[in-house]
């Protein structure tokens, strides 16, 4: 959990891919200024303690990457990077380091360039056009069948709203997700999804809260579950 104390340990996790960004590199070393060192999975996965004045460095065949600090790390949860090197190649030299990550925001314009129909909907008015012959005003025919277009006009709007409720339940999920609540709660199994459906936080909170206040959030919120299940099984054995 990051404090403001630079003695306070927590984790940073992420993906090690090569420069096509979708094969994953495995026996990566991670390594912090502190001191722990890990290496990434067969799916190119690493976790690793850090503290917040710590940095990274990626090593790859013997070649090592350019520092990361972890006070500039956005996501600690997902902090992937891509080497500049293909795995079915013989490896020459770490020229280039690309953090990226396929954020929700990126999900996001999908949906909405996909259902730009919907989200681009307005609902319709009376406009009035002027006859280049006469001069004189009169009512746009197209705006006027479209006003009585209600049933249409009624679903557009319903669609509208419940893909938006979409976006922002996928937000939640994305930062709400069962492996740094694991991570930070140390909850497991059934306890760790009755957890989640208890304290799933709302969306004006998950959006607008800092990596900080969030982290907090879930483990302020372990506390109080682990309580009221220790006051439960008190109970039950009486």
């Amino acid at each position: 959990m990051l404090t403001n104390s630079s003695m306070a340990q927590f984790i940073v996790s992420g993906n090690v891919y090569d420069s096509s960004k979708v094969v994953p590199v495995k026996n990566v070393i991670v390594k912090s200024s502190f001191g722990s060192t890990t290496k990434t999975d067969s799916l190119g996965h690493y976790d690793i303690m850090v503290r917040e004045e710590d940095s990274l460095t990626f090593i790859y065949n013997n070649k090592s990457t350019l520092k990361f600090s972890v006070k500039q790390i956005q996501n600690l949860a997902q902090f992937d990077i891509s080497l500049l090197v293909r795995v079915n190649e013989k490896y020459k030299i770490l020229k280039e380091v690309r953090v990226y990550s396929n954020t929700y925001r990126q999900d996001s314009l999908e949906n909405r360039i996909d259902n730009r129909d919907v989200f681009g909907y307005q609902k319709p008015g009376i406009s009035t056009t002027t006859d280049s012959y006469s001069g004189g005003a009169g009512l746009d025919l197209d705006e006027l069948i479209n006003v009585f277009r209600f049933r249409r006009n009624r679903q557009l709007q319903s669609l509208q709203k419940r893909l938006e409720e979409e976006e922002q339940d996928k937000y939640i999920d994305y930062r709400f997700n069962k492996r740094l609540v694991k991570r930070i709660t140390r909850l497991d199994s059934a306890e760790l999804d009755t957890f989640m459906k208890i304290y799933r936080p709302d969306y004006l909170f998950t959006s607008t809260s800092s990596t900080v206040q969030f982290y907090q959030y879930i483990l302020d919120a372990s506390y109080q579950f682990k309580s009221e299940m220790l006051m439960q099984k008190k109970k039950e054995e009486q």
